[in-house]
């Protein structure tokens, strides 16, 4: 197997050929680990030396998205491999930043994906683009075609790469996920759930919101849906969401009910608790009808999803 940074020698013997950028982050090292158990060759693309455990076998290039200068060697290095399927999951995804940094964020969330969807032209690559619920205001859950209505900038941008993808012309697939959670592992950002579990485990109190109302997805789930969207090259638009719609507030009971923690050490508080410099959606979430259907995609309880993620 190629050290990492290798970008010659690349092995063929696997079923397909597969990027996936951001490959550092949570969601994609859950995916770098899951479709590498499934036979595929993987290639993790991200910034930063791997965090991705060794034992997880795939192809680790340390690459920079953004950086102009580096196209060249960004193409070069998706010729060289030719992807059979792109996941771009490397974004700007702090709402916070996003509207603080204008320009960083459409250099991230925007112009790097043009670039790869250039990349992917060239290779008629199946692109697939992780997205967000962000794109949709209020009165969710929303449905595949509804109409969009960001409000603040990181979905601004996020819609605008969406726009990007489907002008393309590629074979392409918008995958859109709520409130991702799912087991750590060494080199992964502790998780809403996690701090949770943190604050209660050492009896310290927390004050979580009930007025805002999200579907939050076990990462397992969307793994397992984009499987399908890569076996049968399925295009279009799809929300691989979980199934139960709920406050952050009922989250963290759920956590302390499955754990056995006590639930009186969380307050029950309303968003204007902790004043933000950007708007969010109070209602939000998105419905999976269509993902079912087409998809045969059944996610897991928020409850079962909890109990996933801390093996009990």
């Amino acid at each position: 197997m190629p050290s990492s940074g290798d970008t010659l020698y690349f092995s063929y013997t696997c079923k397909m050929n597969l990027i996936i950028t951001g490959a550092n982050g949570f969601l994609g090292q859950h995916l770098t680990a899951f479709f590498a158990g499934k036979g595929f060759t993987v290639m993790g693309v991200s910034r930063g030396q791997r965090r991705i455990p060794e034992k997880i076998n795939i192809i680790y290039q340390e690459s920079e998205l953004t950086s102009v200068s580096n196209v060249s060697n960004l193409r070069n290095l998706f010729e060289n491999f030719q992807p059979a399927v792109i996941i771009h999951t490397a974004a700007m995804s702090k709402p916070d930043e996003c509207d603080a940094l204008k320009e960083q964020c459409l250099l991230n969330n925007v112009k790097a994906t043009g670039h790869l969807v250039q990349f992917a032209k060239e290779l008629q690559a199946h692109f697939i683009q992780i997205s967000t619920d962000f794109i949709f205001g209020e009165n969710g859950p929303h449905a595949e075609e509804a109409i969009p209505n960001p409000l603040n900038f990181y979905g601004q941008s996020k819609l605008m790469a969406e726009e990007l993808v489907m002008d393309s012309g590629l074979p392409f697939t918008i995958i859109r996920p709520v409130f991702i959670y799912g087991k750590l592992w060494e080199g992964m950002r502790p998780s809403f759930l996690h701090w949770v579990k943190q604050n209660l485990e050492q009896g310290k109190k927390i004050k979580v919101v009930t007025d805002q109302v999200r579907t939050p997805t076990y990462v397992e789930d969307i793994c397992r849906g984009i499987e399908t969207v890569v076996q049968k090259k399925i295009t279009g638009k799809y929300h691989l969401a979980g199934k139960d719609s709920l406050s952050p507030y009922q989250m963290a009971l759920t956590v302390a009910e499955v754990l056995r923690l006590n639930q009186s050490l969380i307050e029950p508080v309303t968003a204007d608790t902790f004043p933000e410099t950007v708007i969010r959606a109070k209602k939000s979430g998105l419905l999976i009808h269509k993902a079912q259907k087409e998809l045969g995609y059944e996610p897991v309880s928020f409850k079962e999803g909890v109990r996933l993620t801390f093996d009990r």
